[in-house]
């Protein structure tokens, strides 16, 4: 039988090498205890690493969604409230020419006068409602980059087109709107129409009856252009909240891919510092002897 001689040294050498095993698994484990992370580097888990990645594209991507379904939600409120304030004004008119046709041709001039006065100004308040801005961009003015869509004169700036905004996996939404759809074209354009009023009731009250039609043929666009923001306006806010949830699952799903189990690591920890230090106490026995206990 053969024998393998054992000196003091190899003894050392494995023992240290044991020794510096068990420092680099501590040192291991408290990098990931300090840091809360399992994955420190993409050697530590190259599967990992490549889902972490893909899923961090995932959530910057609903970010992206995120963000344009809020610049979304902003310009369609814009419309909403400018909506909302045109067609009460419109409203105001209606009842105006109403009482100019109650007046009649035979009422006080100063009346109609009056009447007319105030179709002017809220002529005039509308063609400002028609230039409402969101961000320095007017609302009305389909996809043009002027700053306004109407002039004074109610003559429209704007062209058509629309601004659209990516909410979702191959969804766009158009957030504008055009104001030649919703203020109307020729004849009918609601600020021609208005014009047309004022003048009739300073001169002509017996046209005030075809100026109604047309009103009220304005009063109904106007409606439906507002039914229309506000079915948009829910779906954007429908899609901001499934991207939302859509970023809270990713992240719960990168969180157990990166992520430490802390209960657990502080347990390997306590193993580790437990057998290290058994390991130093063993070493410290077999290096003990000295060269006058191997002469003995």
């Amino acid at each position: 039988m053969t024998y393998m001689r054992v000196t003091e040294r190899s003894i050392s050498t494995r023992v240290l090498n044991n020794l510096q095993g068990n420092i680099s698994r501590l040192e291991d484990i408290q990098v990931r205890l300090s840091g809360g992370k399992q994955l420190a580097r993409p050697s530590d888990s190259p599967a990992g690493t490549t889902s972490a990645l893909s899923l961090r594209s995932d959530i910057r991507t609903q970010e992206q969604y995120l963000r344009n379904a809020d610049d979304g939600l902003g310009w369609l409120g814009t419309i909403d409230t400018a909506l909302t304030s045109a067609n009460s004004q419109v409203n105001r008119a209606r009842e105006l020419v109403l009482q100019g046709m109650s007046t009649g041709a035979g009422g006080s001039v100063s009346a109609r006068t009056a009447l007319a006065t105030e179709i002017d100004n809220i002529r005039s308040s509308l063609i400002n409602v028609a230039n409402t801005t969101y961000l320095g961009r007017p609302v009305f003015a389909g996809a043009a980059s002027g700053t306004t869509a109407y002039e004074q004169d109610g003559t429209h700036q704007g062209q058509g087109g629309e601004v659209l905004r990516t909410i979702g996996d191959n969804t766009k939404v158009a957030v504008n709107s055009d104001g030649e759809r919703v203020f109307g074209t020729g004849e009918n354009q609601l600020f021609k129409v208005l014009a047309d009023i004022s003048e009739h009731l300073k001169n002509d009250p017996s046209a005030l009856g075809d100026d109604l039609a047309r009103l009220d043929t304005s009063i109904k666009t106007m409606q439906t252009e507002v039914a229309d923001v506000g079915a948009r306006y829910n779906r954007v806010t429908q899609m901001r909240d499934t991207a939302d949830a859509r970023i809270l699952s990713l992240k719960t799903q990168l969180s157990d891919i990166e992520d430490i189990d802390l209960p657990k690591t502080i347990t390997e920890l306590t193993l580790q510092q437990t057998a290290y230090q058994a390991a130093l106490a063993a070493t410290a026995r077999v290096v003990q002897p000295s060269l006058v206990d191997f002469l003995k």
